[in-house]
């Protein structure tokens, strides 16, 4: 039944004597803010709130099967669509269950909206044991978030939460958790305008120093390290037209695929920590990072060498010098910064790119491609057959697992911002509801979950979510029976194994329990087969792997680089 259903079944008299409270008061922000999508669990300790968005109406809940894969779902949301992510869960236990995925949120700096119940503000830290109590609820998402905060008055809610939203959205980006006790929820409020004046935009610059532009205009083997940052700012296009204009390569992060479309011959892409683009940047004579956190796995834990010549843009000030020393930081909006980078580049006289080094950048482009399809063996064609059969604005969610880290973090070629979601905080079972999420803000077009068999079953229930919202996700699963990345690292430093080998479920029978249709398969030919059927569809849809029946990878992978040596016995 639908939330208007509900509504017209009601008595029409119930609705028009409902007084106005601090609940209504808190939907009515986020009706403001745009939001138009929440995702959570009903609880005694959130039902005002969920009765609000009732019967304010504009509001599509979404029922989680966990807390913590809700909050999943609305990073996913937020990671897809560039809107902010809501989350509602109870109190103590049901938020603590949020807090994992919160941390992801976190991890990637994504805009999400975190309410959360709390004891009835007399019983606040007494000990007393009511009903969901928490010890230091607030400790507990302040270290999980970006911020947390409490409504302490119930007047002050509409003013809470939209402080809230802007702290979510201001640069650096991340979760904010807001805990409202719930005698306040339910507690009577006089309905108000709350109206901001003289806040000023600023849609331009005026003034970037002189050194930058002259730096950026005289260099011969420029590289262009592009992040996470690129795509909050909505800075693409900048980033295409100065790269293509000064000639440069372009690396991404993780979490910067799409901010250039990976089959351009300047994109390098996600390969930062092989050998090859670490003796191009070494090389290099000026880099350009733009939003990027420059993260231990991602640099070989920081032993890439970077030139000094090294300009930083990016909107977070304490990003500035944290992993790499810069010659120049630019604080503030990329897609602005850019811009005017731009700009002042046209007036600047100026050599065109270096032929050789263009073919240079191509060179070494297509080495590292093949380098790695090398290591594949028969998913070398698993890889190719999703690219060649899925659209161009797929949106490509990965879950940590071999066959993610390996080639669908690169060879899996992304065009567009926002549609490569993966997790940056490394913790495995993510993928699902953060593919959920990302399907629920992108209905129109097709969504795909790579996972492992192990990551898989962390929130396996959150299926029943997908086809209660009658998604049409597709999850491709691949079943080792273990955790395979964590395998091959033992291997690697021990030379045995611990604590890596599960007794997997029939998952095709699961899955078609839940409602998903599903068929295992044995070879790549079958692979496209069952990928077409499922895109035709239009229906939550599975394929599982048999990665026994499909065989080995040519190369087995020992995990990020290093990994295995920093697991052997050694002196500190």
């Amino acid at each position: 039944m639908s939330q208007q259903e509900q509504l017209e079944i009601a008595p029409a008299k119930a609705n028009e004597s409902m007084e106005f409270t601090a609940a209504d008061a808190v939907v009515k922000e986020l009706v403001r803010a745009g939001v138009e999508v929440a995702f959570g669990i009903v609880s005694i300790h959130n039902m005002p709130i969920y009765d609000a968005i009732l019967r304010d109406g504009s509001i599509h809940l979404v029922c989680s099967r966990g807390e913590s894969g809700a909050a999943n779902m609305a990073d996913g949301y937020a990671r897809a669509t560039g809107k902010l992510g809501v989350v509602i869960t109870s109190t103590g236990t049901g938020a603590g269950n949020a807090a994992g995925s919160l941390i992801e949120s976190w991890a990637a700096g994504v805009p999400v909206l975190h309410l959360t119940g709390e004891v009835a503000s007399p019983y606040l830290g007494t000990g007393r044991g009511y009903i969901h109590e928490c010890k230091d609820q607030l400790s507990i998402m302040e270290g999980s978030c970006k911020k947390a905060m409490r409504l302490r008055r119930p007047e002050q809610a509409a003013a809470v939460i939209r402080q809230a939203i802007k702290e979510a959205a201001a640069a650096p980006s991340g979760p904010v958790s807001v805990e409202i006790p719930i005698d306040f929820q339910s507690a009577i409020i006089q309905d108000y305008s709350l109206e901001e004046v003289n806040v000023q935009e600023y849609s331009s610059i005026s003034y970037l120093p002189k050194e930058a532009i002259t730096k950026v205009s005289q260099a011969r083997r420029p590289v262009i390290w592009a992040g996470g940052g690129v795509i909050s700012a909505g800075a693409s296009k900048e980033l295409q037209k100065l790269a293509e204009r000064i000639g440069a390569a372009v690396i991404t992060s993780q979490s910067g695929k799409g901010s250039i479309p990976e089959d351009h011959p300047q994109c390098i892409g996600h390969f930062a920590s092989f050998e090859l683009t670490k003796d191009l940047v070494k090389k290099s004579d000026l880099l350009i990072s733009i939003g990027v956190r420059f993260r231990g796995n991602e640099t070989s834990n920081w032993k890439i060498g970077v030139p000094e010549n090294h300009i930083s843009i990016d909107a977070d000030l304490q990003a500035m010098n944290r992993n790499y020393a810069a010659a120049i930081g630019l604080a503030g909006d990329a897609k602005l910064i850019l811009r005017k980078v731009n700009e002042e580049l046209a007036k600047e006289p100026f050599t065109t790119p270096s032929e050789e080094y263009l073919e240079e950048v191509l060179s070494v482009r297509k080495e590292l491609r093949l380098q790695l399809r090398a290591t594949l063996g028969p998913y070398e064609n698993i890889a190719d057959a999703m690219r060649k059969l899925l659209p161009r604005d797929t949106v490509l969610v990965r879950d940590v697992t071999v066959q993610a880290n390996v080639w669908g973090s690169r060879l899996f070629e992304i065009y567009q911002p926002r549609t490569s979601i993966h997790a940056s905080g490394g913790g495995i079972g993510q993928g699902l509801p953060t593919a959920i999420g990302a399907q629920m803000g992108c209905k129109d077009r097709q969504v795909v979950l790579l996972a492992g068999d192990g990551g898989f079953m962390v929130n396996v229930g959150e299926m029943a979510t997908a086809v209660q919202e009658d998604l049409p996700l597709i999850v491709i699963l691949f079943d080792d029976a273990g955790y395979g990345v964590l395998r091959n690292i033992q291997d690697a430093a021990y030379g045995r194994q611990v604590a890596v080998d599960l007794v997997s479920p029939d998952f095709v029978l699961l899955a078609q329990s839940m409602g998903f249709a599903s068929a295992k398969i044995g070879s790549p030919e079958e692979f496209a087969s069952e990928l077409e059927k499922a895109m035709d569809r239009r229906k939550p849809s599975m394929i599982v792997v048999d990665m026994e029946a499909v065989g080995p990878m040519a190369k087995p992978f020992g995990g990020p680089p290093g990994a295995a040596e920093a697991f052997k016995p050694k002196r500190l």
